[in-house]
């Protein structure tokens, strides 16, 4: 092979190796303007996501439009402003104990299982009337920590609305230790539940109408009124209860009484005060 021959064939060879080199590296730069794009993609679609996600909970859910509603349906046997006063008991009683729940709270469940009973016989006997306050704290503002409370209490309402009597049976049988769950089970947000349990309490069993204001949500709006009185009531627990403006306790003279025998003197002390 002559020299100039040599030459040529070595340039040719350098040749393709730029050439070469030029391909991959044109494939090199694609391959990275791909990975940067879906890199790009990706982080604006979380970033999407993330927003959207904000988004979704700082809008009102159905109980903060129940909250702000400009009109509310009271149920019957109630008075005040939105029929948020909700007193049970002879006319004749001369004195009332105030009574504060939260539907969910388990030693409210426990003051209701032990001392409910009697609370029911002096209502019928006359001795003081009840006033209820209903709370909603154990949901908080937003439903991440469920809405049992609040939909009990939109129940609570509906039965109310057949008469005080279904209130005080529908409250004890929510109450029960068959039929109230753990704190952390909010199975009360479920309205066939909350059926269920009335179908247990003789005038709401089976009433179609107290079954509709339940699926239809009718005192959604008075429960969180409701609640709404029991904030500004600077009661900070569950259950409170309260005669003369005078917090009755038990034994240790700090706690809701809890058995029939602290209650017993409690409200007996409170009635001769």
């Amino acid at each position: 092979m002559s020299k100039r021959n040599s030459q040529a064939s070595k340039s040719a060879a350098r040749e393709r190796l730029r050439a070469e080199r030029e391909r991959q590296a044109k494939k090199d730069r694609t391959r990275r303007q791909i990975v940067v794009g879906v890199s790009v993609v990706a982080v604006l679609a979380i970033a999407a996501g993330v927003g959207y996600g904000v988004m979704k909970l700082n809008e009102p859910d159905h109980w903060d439009e129940a909250k702000n509603a400009k009109t509310v349906a009271a149920p019957k046997n109630t008075s005040g402003k939105n029929g948020t006063t909700v007193v049970i008991g002879k006319s004749s009683a001369k004195k009332t104990l105030e009574l504060y729940e939260d539907s969910r709270c388990p030693i409210c469940a426990s003051f209701e299982q032990t001392v409910g009973e009697t609370v029911h016989k002096d209502i019928d006997a006359g001795k003081y009337k009840v006033k209820y306050i209903g709370a909603t704290f154990i949901d908080g503002d937003k439903s991440a920590n469920g809405e049992g409370s609040k939909n009990a209490l939109s129940a609570l309402g509906a039965a109310l609305n057949v008469s005080p009597e279904a209130f005080l049976d529908y409250k004890y049988a929510l109450y029960s230790a068959k039929y109230h769950p753990e704190e952390t089970q909010d199975k009360f947000k479920d309205d066939s539940y909350l059926i269920k349990v009335a179908d247990t309490v003789d005038a709401l069993k089976g009433n179609a109408a107290f079954q509709k204001d339940v699926k239809d949500g009718t005192y959604d709006a008075w429960a969180m009124k409701m609640s709404d009185t029991f904030g500004k009531s600077g009661v900070e627990g569950t259950p409170t209860l309260k005669m003369d403006g005078k917090t009755l306790t038990g034994a240790d003279g700090k706690n809701a009484p809890m058995t029939v025998e602290d209650f017993t003197t409690a409200i007996t002390a409170a009635l001769k005060g």
